[in-house]
């Protein structure tokens, strides 16, 4: 496996500049940008390959990747009660629990927005 294989690389449409854009979260912030999501990756590939050259050379430790990391699938939110109460009315209205709802909402807005090549 490359070190490039370790980096969660991710491109997605930008409204605001009407053209896809690549970013490393959590190390190389939006970097490249063009009209085909393909050759941006691409871009975003060769970009974090250089990145990850300079580092190497000026033996700076790379950044944590989370290739590999564990998740638990579990995460505390904190919210107002306002938006609590409402929530829990939504769950009971759609007959489900209030983690059930809440995990349905997530995984509906997060993961269709991702880019998965």
């Amino acid at each position: 496996m490359k070190k490039q294989d370790h980096f969660l690389k991710i491109v997605e449409w930008s409204e605001e500049d009407q053209c896809y854009v690549g970013s490393i979260p959590g190390w190389i912030g939006k970097c490249c940008h063009g009209d085909d999501e393909t050759e941006v990756y691409s871009q975003l590939c060769k970009i974090l390959d250089e990145w990850i050259e300079l580092y190497e050379e000026d033996n700076i430790p790379l950044p944590p990747t989370i290739a590999n990391k564990k998740f638990s699938g579990k995460f505390q939110l904190r919210v107002d009660q306002e938006l609590h109460k409402a929530l829990a009315i939504k769950a009971l209205q759609a007959n489900e629990s209030l983690n059930s709802f809440c995990a349905n909402i997530l995984r509906k807005t997060v993961l269709p927005s991702i880019s998965r090549f």
